[in-house]
């Protein structure tokens, strides 16, 4: 059988072991990659009249990802400088970003950049972008993205947003972030448990588990309108939510025939049907990314493994072998890597499975990892670890090479995901 402490579908209390003041999260760097660029980044023209340093945010940016090197510039430069890409190309930069603020007469700030290539002598890419005051941020990491994907060929992921839990008192917060760990919002406040929260593909929902009605309950909360409906409230445990990518369906882990097992349901918790048919425990559904196959946790071969079965049901496949305790699927954006927590020599620890040749990869060197999330753009993985007894995240690169830590000074955090492009 799969051991209860073990699955977000029992998982309760345990998770959390000391109470956490509201802050924002703290990101610490290790590793980089293995080819960094060098992009030299100017102070942005008048960006001390708006509330935060653009150029600040976006060098935070391209550091925190591992495959930028900044070059400090030393100077401002506007989008309308005159500038010498062969005098920055000789100090080693491959890349110039320039810019500048104005603020608007309707309160707004305007963000403009432009981004050279100085070994081609060429500009790559240009945004102008007005925003409320309240979104300077915004614009810092979409022009943070912008240059990711115009110097990678890799659209990045700053401008996305994570949500995890958080436990103060006695009272458990559903929270959402920047993926920077700043901007920290508060979506849900309860005083019973919230586990397994699961970004909607538009980005404006949220679904998780609560266990204030005693039992486990699937609601959804919209971020926009901050109401919040019911998706599965059947007999006995609901737990598990899963969004399927056209947004209509969830698939959930029910035990309302007995045993838990795999279900989809209308994301208005209408039209429940049973998925998976066996005398274990299925549980911790996923769907691939094209929506026609359902990933998942099962007990039916005696320890829990990844199993995988057509999202209209029937037979499932084994999909890992190696390790006697695999559990928490999550499959890439483009469907080449499975990511799951393994059980090895008594660790628990996050692994990647690339599912076109079978070979598997650690990529965590802690001892109590679970709630894999992959980012949109399936270059990072976000997990939640311990270190020193206290509860925090963590991202890595699928290869492995850049690793972040995102910490709080008061306590636990826990049940990251990463939320999808922002439209």
């Amino acid at each position: 059988m799969i051991k209860t402490s073990f699955l977000r579908s029992f998982a309760i209390l345990a998770l959390f072991v000391t109470s956490l003041a509201h802050a924002q999260l703290r990101v610490e760097i290790a590793g980089v990659g293995a080819n960094q660029i060098p992009v030299a980044i100017a102070t942005f023209g008048d960006e001390s009249l708006a509330p935060h340093q653009v150029s600040a945010i976006i060098k935070a940016d391209l550091l925190r990802s591992g495959y930028f090197k900044v070059v400090d510039t030393g100077s401002v430069l506007t989008e309308n400088s005159a500038v010498n890409l062969a005098d920055w190309k000789s100090k080693g930069a491959d890349a110039l970003v320039v810019g500048s603020v104005q603020r608007l007469s309707d309160g707004r700030f305007d963000v403009k950049y432009r981004l050279f290539d100085t070994n081609k002598g060429t500009q790559l890419s240009s945004l102008a972008l007005a925003n409320q005051p309240q979104f300077i941020r915004v614009s810092a990491h979409k022009i943070a993205d912008d240059i990711y994907e115009k110097l990678t060929g890799i659209r990045g992921v700053f401008a996305t947003r994570v949500a995890y839990v958080t436990k103060s008192g006695k009272e458990f917060r559903l929270e959402i972030a920047d993926s920077d760990g700043e901007g920290t919002q508060v979506a849900l406040r309860s005083n019973e448990p919230i586990i397994s929260p699961a970004w909607s593909p538009d980005g404006t929902k949220v679904a998780y588990v609560s266990f204030e009605n005693k039992k486990p309950v699937v609601y959804i909360q919209d971020l926009v309108s901050r109401k919040r409906t019911i998706a599965a409230n059947f007999k006995g445990s609901n737990s598990a939510p899963s969004w399927s990518p056209d947004g209509n369906r969830l698939a959930v882990a029910l035990s309302r025939d007995g045993l838990t097992q795999v279900y989809v349901v209308n994301a208005d918790g209408t039209n429940p049907r049973r998925l998976s048919n066996s005398s274990g425990i299925d549980t911790e559904p996923q769907f691939s990314a094209d929506s026609q196959n359902i990933y998942f946790t099962s007990d039916r071969s005696g320890g829990p493994q990844i199993y995988k079965m057509s999202s209209n049901g029937g037979e499932a496949r084994r999909v890992t072998f190696s390790g006697a305790y695999n559990i928490s699927p999550r499959i890439s954006p483009d469907g080449k890597f499975l990511a799951y927590i393994s059980r090895r020599e008594g660790k628990f620890q996050l692994f990647t499975l690339d599912l076109s040749n079978g070979q598997e990869q650690r990529l965590s060197d802690t001892v109590k990892d679970e709630s894999p999330s992959f980012s949109p753009n399936g270059k990072y993985l976000m997990y939640a670890t311990e270190s020193g007894r206290r509860g925090t995240l963590a991202v890595v690169s699928v290869d492995g090479q850049v690793k972040q830590r995102l910490t709080t000074q008061a306590g636990d955090i826990r049940e990251p995901t990463w939320g999808p492009f922002m439209k």
